[in-house]
């Protein structure tokens, strides 16, 4: 369904495709406004100061106009497909149906509609109704036969549920006609109501010629679905919908579509699926050959205000020693959350929540209007939360991208030299994109990532590079990425502001692998950096203070120049170094032996959560007792190194002007994994 950008949170929004590109790619910025733009121009932000840059945008012609966005998804078989089947005598289809409100439309195929009002199903030929409105149930698979039947037309809708069966089987005095509009599944011809939120399967046309059907593939389809029989007939899925869901087939035996395809030959509807947009490029931008890696934006200025829409121009080969990893899939998956005041206190206004909640925007972070999750999005949309300067509703600071632009604006200051590449880039180039580098350092949240990014850094690692972990909860989430679009699956044991899948329904369509933590695949958090979240919470951080094995000769050169035991005591981000989501050891969990804990944290209060996933044998004193935060460092054989801060308020609590003790071990990390010592 087709609805018009509603500007009243934000006058101008966008999104820059590609999101990232090396000197000489063309980037292409994307724009709704509800006002005349006055001035495109580049900045760069992660400079000191956001530097105005003379780059020369090229209009294209498309004039910054109000978009709109195309909300819902659904199944459609073209109008040129249904000829090629012959003579069409029904269709044939399963149906689960989630929730619903206010009238939907479940087939639309030339006048013929079977339609859903408030759980009931009703029959229309041309608008007119053909029998009484009669209740079906949701959350259960029904088989859907409508087809031609003694010059009539027949309705056949039946349960195999043995505990609750349900048949409903019609007559009506009207015939099957020819087809010269197509057919849709989930959605009206005239796209003028909301999609079906639903689950189909085996949807299949009953033919003089036999059954033309289709089988949904478990793993993402990059374009339409090719009929079953040989035939080559083509099914349109419109919307980006979610794949690899269980289907009537699943009974329980193996929770890998891999295993059995069968059993996961569904696809789920949402009326608020969104798939990547489209909207005209106003201008393009090409890169010159001498542009610096860093963080970039398109300022859009226009009369009263301005926006700025953020892209990253990478590094092609290695001219620093350092390298700043940009986390762009933690990035996407908070973008848009809707954050819903009646759900979550509020600390602090952002135009970007309201403009999302307005728009109907998702995150990967949010649920569908059938509350099932969110796990699919593309950065071809607004990112409106992903600001230099966004403000985070839950805890009324700085949160992801300001955060991380604060630690590169530390670096410039200081004389650190890097390059930078994205997340994204890694998955893509793999170890490759590493040569040249002694260290890689991360910003101050890298929770998701793919098993190939995890690898790469793993390996850099493992060969005698340094990674230099800046945040807390990083290593976490895995994700999976397939052009511009990013799939994360929740576990169930993610139980909490997010939602959680059931636990059939883990794998990623993508790539079929388990989605959930990278620990559980032997991968992530422990193993690497040698913690995980320990701790969440929005009501104020802490200090660090340093443990005895800080000050053995393998530690104390990060304190050189510290001025006590006790640091972090200020920060943007909740008021120190230590907060909103902090790391712990946990040796049962994976911790090496070879870590060691260089600081903690204490004090914090009982508003800060545990991680769910942590088991304690000494049972709730010792629960207690694990309630910190423990910032790590590893000496690998190969002679790396892997520093943990720990902590999200890490980045945040280093100076804006001046030095103060945080910015003091930050230098000495950084000098230190630069030189190769």
């Amino acid at each position: 369904m087709q609805r018009p950008v509603d500007h009243s949170a934000m006058k101008v929004v966008g999104y820059a495709h590609p999101w990232h590109g090396a000197a000489g790619d063309t980037v292409g910025l994307h724009l709704s406004s509800s006002v005349d733009v006055t001035e495109t121009r580049i900045v760069r932000l992660d400079t000191p100061e956001a530097e105005i840059l003379s780059w020369p945008v090229e209009q294209t012609g498309a004039t910054p106009a109000w978009r709109h966005f195309d909300h819902g998804s659904f199944l459609e078989i073209a109008a040129a497909e249904l000829a090629k089947a012959g003579r069409i005598e029904g269709l044939s289809f399963e149906l689960y149906l989630t929730r619903n409100a206010g009238d939907r439309v479940i087939v639309d195929v030339d006048g013929l509609s079977l339609r859903l009002r408030d759980g009931c199903l009703g029959v229309f030929r041309d608008g007119e109704q053909l029998a009484d409105w009669e209740a079906i149930p949701s959350a259960r698979w029904l088989q859907v036969e409508i087809r031609a039947q003694d010059e009539g037309l027949s309705l056949d809708v039946r349960s195999s549920d043995v505990l609750a069966p349900f048949h409903l089987s019609r007559r009506y005095p009207v015939s099957w006609r020819p087809s010269v509009k197509g057919l849709r599944l989930g959605s009206n011809l005239a796209a003028d109501l909301p999609c079906l939120n639903a689950r189909f399967s085996s949807v299949a046309l009953l033919t003089d010629g036999g059954r033309v059907g289709w089988q949904f593939p478990t793993l993402l389809p990059s374009g339409p679905i090719v009929s079953a029989d040989g035939r080559g007939l083509l099914l349109d899925v419109i919307g980006q919908p979610t794949f690899c869901v269980t289907s009537p087939r699943w009974d329980g035996t193996t929770f890998d579509p891999r295993l059995a395809p069968a059993h996961y030959d569904a696809v789920h509807c949402h009326d608020d699926d969104m798939a990547a947009l489209d909207w005209p490029s106003s201008c393009n931008l090409r890169i010159p050959e001498d542009a610096e890696a860093g963080v970039y934006a398109f300022e859009v200025r226009y009369d009263g205000g301005m926006e700025r829409i953020v892209f990253f121009v990478v590094s092609a080969k290695a001219k620093a020693p350092l390298v700043f990893l940009v986390p762009t899939a933690t990035y996407l998956a908070y973008a848009d959350e809707a954050l819903p005041p009646h759900l979550y206190e509020w600390m602090c206004d952002d135009r970007g929540h309201r403009f999302a909640v307005a728009n109907d925007l998702k995150s990967l972070y949010d649920y569908h209007s059938d509350v099932s999750g969110v796990s699919i999005c593309s950065y071809r949309k607004p990112k409106v939360t992903l600001r230099d300067d966004y403000n985070y509703p839950l805890c009324g600071c700085p949160h992801n991208l300001p955060v991380d632009l604060h630690f590169l604006r530390f670096c410039q200051r200081n004389g650190i030299a890097y390059d930078l590449i994205t997340d994204h880039d890694l998955h893509v180039r793999g170890a490759t994109a590493l040569e040249g580098y002694r260290a890689v350092v991360t910003g101050s949240h890298p929770e998701y990532m793919s098993v190939e990014i995890e690898g790469a850094l793993r390996g850099f690692a493992g060969a005698g590079g340094n990674l230099a972990y800046l945040g807390g909860n990083g290593f976490a989430g895995k994700v999976a990425f397939k052009g511009d679009l990013m799939e994360l699956r929740r576990s169930p044991l993610e139980a909490g502001r997010t939602w959680d899948g059931p636990i059939s329904e883990q794998h990623l369509s993508i790539t079929n692998e388990p989605g959930g933590h990278l620990r559980a695949s032997g991968r992530g958090e422990f193993s690497l950096t040698g913690g995980a979240i320990s701790l969440m919470g929005f009501d104020g951080a802490k200090p660090f203070e340093r443990t005895a094995e800080s000050y053995e000769p393998a530690a104390a050169w990060l304190f050189d120049g510290v001025s006590g035991p006790v640091f972090g005591e200020d920060g943007i981000v909740l008021g120190g170094a230590a907060g909103y989501e902090v790391d712990a050891t946990d040796p049962h969990l994976g911790t090496s032996p070879d870590t060691m804990v260089i600081a903690r944290a204490f004090g914090f209060p009982e508003s800060f959560v545990h991680d769910a996933t942590r088991w304690y044998e000494g049972g709730a004193e010792e629960r207690q007792s694990r309630r910190c935060a423990e910032m790590t460092l590893r000496h690998l054989p190969a002679g790396g190194m892997i520093f943990s801060a720990s902590s999200v308020a890490w980045c945040g609590a280093l100076p804006a002007s001046g030095m103060n003790d945080v910015g003091t071990i930050t230098l000495n990390l950084l000098r230190r994994i630069a030189s190769g010592q």
